[in-house]
């Protein structure tokens, strides 16, 4: 049992850390729109990541059968998709507001999949911080950029399932890195298109690469590492935290405020997280990832 615990502490501690660096991350690449653009700075935030993945983790790519590359590319794809809304959405709404609206998708998530009465509980508290955050606001906002960040919040989703089986399928951190060669693939050619020589300004590429590190290659690596230990609808609802971090994060690096009902709502969050973190979730499945063998000529998958 204390093991048990130990684990769930530590997958809590990962997210946690996950979500700050993200939330970081964005409101970093937020102040270099103007130079670079939105897309621009999605395609050389997935790319750098992606090289960088790739040098530390050194994943392997023989022995895996067409399932497997399927469930990459898939998750390639909805990371590509989640962070061209996402960097949309926010290049036209304010950072915290635009997080409130994306983690409805997570949210939406953790419902369908808990098996406790409780769970709803938490959720639907969550769910009112979330709508208490933007009160008074939503009104104002460009109808352009909440499409996106509720598209984003959909594949948000999406990511959260992909990643729990990448991390079955794969050892270590192999899956996240080629899952995001994948997303590098399909998101440059959009950010080269939209931005052109501009990402090749030297103060665009220092902080593309720092975004890199803080909103790619960091947390998703700690998201993948902490699905190990956590359920999906456990992991779900922990990313409620996501709107009071992305709050605090625009207040402190992107100047904009926050009221009072803003700051009641973070607490109503926070709350909802305490409550299902401490709730005893049933026990999740443990895929061990299996060792990479090859696939028989001529065997069909």
């Amino acid at each position: 049992m204390s093991n048990e615990r130990g684990g769930d502490a530590v997958g809590v501690g990962l997210v946690l850390g996950a979500l700050v660096s993200q939330m970081v991350g964005a409101a970093l690449a937020a102040r270099v729109f103007p130079q670079a653009g939105a897309a621009g700075m999605v395609g050389l935030r997935l790319g750098l990541g992606a090289v960088l993945m790739c040098l530390i983790c050194r994943p392997k790519v023989r022995g895996y059968r067409r399932a497997d590359w399927q469930v990459i590319l898939g998750f390639g794809a909805v990371l590509a998709c989640m962070n061209l809304c996402f960097y949309q959405a926010i290049a036209r709404i304010p950072l915290g507001a635009a997080v409130a609206l994306e983690v409805l998708g997570p949210l939406t998530l953790s419902v369908v999949a808990s098996k406790r009465a409780s769970s709803w509980m938490w959720a639907a508290l969550a769910a009112g911080g979330v709508a208490l955050l933007g009160r008074g606001g939503f009104d104002e906002l460009d109808p352009i950029g909440v499409g996106f960040v509720l598209v984003a919040g959909a594949l948000w989703a999406c990511y959260i399932l992909l990643a729990a089986r990448s991390g079955s399928r794969f050892p270590k951190t192999d899956g996240i890195a080629l899952a995001l060669a994948v997303s590098a693939a399909i998101s440059l050619p959009v950010g080269i298109a939209d931005a052109g020589t501009r990402l090749l300004n030297p103060v665009v590429l220092v902080i593309g690469t720092a975004v890199a590190v803080l909103a790619s290659a960091l947390p998703y690596t700690l998201e993948l590492l902490a699905l190990r230990k956590l359920t999906p609808a456990t992991f779900a609802v922990l990313t409620s935290l996501a709107p009071a971090l992305a709050a605090a994060a625009g207040f402190f690096l992107l100047d904009q405020t926050l009221a009072l009902t803003d700051i009641a709502a973070i607490g109503l969050v926070v709350a909802a997280c305490a409550g299902a973190v401490s709730t005893p979730s049933p026990k999740p499945v443990v895929h061990r990832p299996r060792a990479a063998t090859p696939v028989p000529v001529g065997v069909p998958e």
